[in-house]
């Protein structure tokens, strides 16, 4: 690298500024650098002088990679300890300050004084580049550094004789100075192919993140490389790649200048596919269910659907596609689709609590795999609460049951064919009814598509019910046809697409002549991300269902409709918006309507709250007629993880008098639509 002004040269006007690459200093030469070179080891860093320009710090790229607030929080306890005190004197724009502070292993580690003189040195070495690598990241470029350690610098010849002397008198002093300097912001983007012509149909700056007059943040320049190859292997470009990038700072316009140098490669079709990594699953399973054939347009996305799909299956835990370095001699890109098994037994226990909807224990044994074709069986027993004695019979022991065996035998026919069917034991408590039942429901399910899946089965049931009429056997066949639908991004927290389903079931009793009423019922859910980061979305759900050619004399009451508690309309009490009899039981209804509207907003990448709004009833007509719509409002709590957002909302009831409580409290893992 030719030797350069440790400073970029700034003139009094653009005709005399002659721009100079950022590659002068050693932490903008690796942002110019071809991306295949960035993960090439960096040159040792040279000692510099007390006051550092920012410019001459280390590698771009891997210094940005490497500012993680959270790194590096604890140590173990280390021999003759050197304990510090350190200042932070930070001028220009002090909003930065916390990102220097975030950045800095002096103040993150202060409660974890390092071994001796020489580990005090290091770490003031290497916050040299953490901190320059955070004012990158705000955009700041035209600043200086200086670490100063018992009033020496770091690389100092007396730092450690000046250090064993601070340290008699107490914690060795250890000062940080930074002049921030004008925040730069972006200015010409350019994005070329290999003959320095404008790429045909490149994105657009914001797509970037690199709009003009926007503050230039390092890291959202190394985010538009991955948007750029994404763009062209979305075109069918499998091998894109960023060739080069060059990286100019205008000092005299605080202003950072991009041009991207693009290598589109070849346009692709898709190969053949081989499967690898499956233990004890069949070895066809996983290629049978790859849908994508050989000659197809080489597409990510249908990749992404692919993973998708595979990872549907209980048994699949993971799902990696390694392609090909080569196209083959027909143009197509072959590729190996690497999967990873999970254990095929599993145990677990839940426990739930609201104190609108009752409480809750399940203890659950599990099988991923039965017979080696991806086949699962989960053996489930649940204990349940109801909070108080049920209206309907108030001296009914308020304990309940459920044992259930659920078993799924995937491609009974062809791979888009599933075997589906639930048995189960169970007593259920509520306020309208208290239920004795044997239960069983099996079915096929059919995938058209990544989205759409259609299921058609039989449901019995053999119950005994006693409700505030009495008590009755209901011997019960019926034949549900549900369709859902589902193009979301995630099972547990959504950010953008439709979820719907719609239920059919026409049903009958064992024994009685003629057809039987016919029960219906669907809901819709939608979801919007106004913002990149997903950081402000709106959801909304609603939902509405039927029981047509019945009365409620005819009509069993665990097939009514209910409305009220956590999974209808929350800050009411379980069943709380349905019609009542003359006295005031509540007795079910032969419709119902719900909505649900969220706004889910991230505080913190963590920490998110969701304003909400509910409303709905039961109704007794036939139809839905809206009298006696009910209301609620609240608010939720949102801790984000990597398996999905754990949830606490609280809500509040518009009629307080109809709810039967004051608020509810609803504790969940994933949003509560």
């Amino acid at each position: 690298m030719r030797d350069c002004p440790r400073r970029l040269a700034s003139r009094s006007s653009f005709r005399q500024w002659r721009p100079v690459p950022v590659q002068a200093g050693l932490l903008l030469a690796a942002l110019a650098a071809p991306a295949q070179a960035q993960t090439q080891t960096p040159p040792p860093a040279q000692p510099q002088p007390h006051a550092r320009p920012i410019e001459d710090a280390t590698f771009f790229d891997q210094a940005i990679a490497w500012f993680n607030p959270n790194a590096a929080k604890t140590e173990p306890a280390a021999p003759d300890a050197v304990p510090y005190a350190v200042t932070f004197d930070v001028s220009g724009d002090t909003s930065v300050r916390g990102a220097i502070t975030d950045a800095s292993n002096l103040e993150s580690l202060r409660r974890t004084p390092p071994s001796g003189a020489a580990g005090l040195v290091r770490r003031a070495l290497a916050d040299q580049n953490r901190i320059v690598a955070a004012l990158y990241s705000e955009g700041y470029y035209g600043g200086t550094l200086t670490i100063t350690v018992a009033g020496r610098a770091p690389d100092a010849p007396d730092v450690f004789s000046a250090i064993d002397a601070a340290r008699a008198s107490g914690p060795v002093p250890v000062v940080v100075r930074v002049t921030s300097g004008p925040r730069f912001s972006f200015g010409t983007i350019r994005i070329l192919d290999m003959s320095g012509r404008p790429l045909p149909d490149p994105p657009r700056p914001r797509q970037l993140h690199l709009v003009p007059g926007e503050p230039a943040r390092a890291s959202r320049v190394l985010g538009a490389e991955d948007v750029i190859v994404d763009r062209l292997r979305d075109a069918g470009h499998p091998f894109a790649r960023i060739a080069s990038k060059d990286v100019v700072a205008d000092h005299a316009n605080d202003t950072l200048n991009v041009t991207f140098r693009v290598d589109p490669g070849p346009v692709a079709t898709f190969g053949p596919f081989t499967v690898s990594g499956t233990e004890t699953l069949e070895p066809g399973f996983v290629a049978a269910r790859i849908d994508i054939r050989p000659g197809e347009p080489f597409s990510p996305e249908r990749l992404t659907a692919l993973r998708r799909r595979l990872a549907g299956y209980e048994i699949i835990g993971s799902v990696r596609f390694i392609e090909a370095r080569q196209l083959n001699a027909l143009g197509q890109l072959p590729i190996e689709v690497q999967v990873s098994e999970r254990k095929q037994r599993y145990v677990g226990f839940a426990a739930t609590y609201s104190n609108t909807d009752g409480s809750s224990a399940n203890a659950f044994w599990g099988h991923r795999n039965l017979f080696g074709g991806g086949e699962t069986l989960r053996l489930d027993a649940q204990a349940t609460w109801f909070t108080e004695a049920s209206d309907a019979v108030p001296d009914a022991d308020p304990f309940g049951y459920n044992v259930s065996a659920t078993f799924m035998k995937p491609g009974i026919f062809t791979a888009n064919e599933d075997l589906v069917a639930k048995a189960a034991v169970l007593r259920e408590v509520t306020n309208a009814y208290v239920r004795d039942a044997v239960t069983f429901l099996g079915g096929v399910r059919h995938r058209f598509n990544n989205d759409l899946t259609m299921q058609v089965g039989i449901d019995l049931e053999a119950s005994k019910v006693e409700d505030s009429t009495g008590t009755a056997d209901y011997p019960i066949v019926g034949v549900p046809v549900d369709v859902n639908f589902d193009n979301t991004d995630s099972l547990l927290d959504a950010s953008r697409g439709v979820r719907a389903s719609a239920t059919v079931e026409p049903f009958a009793y064992f024994g009685n002549d003629g057809a039987g009423p016919v029960l219906m019922k669907g809901s819709i859910s939608t979801y919007h991300a106004f913002d990149e980061d997903k950081r402000f979305i709106l959801a909304g759900r609603v939902a509405a269902g039927s029981i047509v050619g019945a009365t409620y004399s005819d009509a069993p009451p665990q097939r009514l409709f209910y409305v009220g508690g956590g999974g209808t309309l929350r800050g009411y009490e379980y069943q709380a918006a349905s019609p009542r009899n003359d006295l005031g039981i509540i007795v079910g209804g032969l419709s119902f309507f719900t909505g649900s509207l969220e706004a889910r907003l991230r505080v913190t990448d963590t920490i998110g709250i969701v304003p909400f709004f509910d409303v709905g009833a039961a109704f007794a007509s036939e139809w839905p007629d809206f009298s006696g719509l009910q209301y609620a409002y609240g608010i939720g709590l949102r801790y984000y993880t990597a398996i999905g957002p754990l949830r606490i909302d609280v809500a509040f009831p518009g009629n307080p008098d109809i709810a039967g409580t004051n608020y509810g409290i609803y504790v969940s893992l994933g949003q509560s639509f």
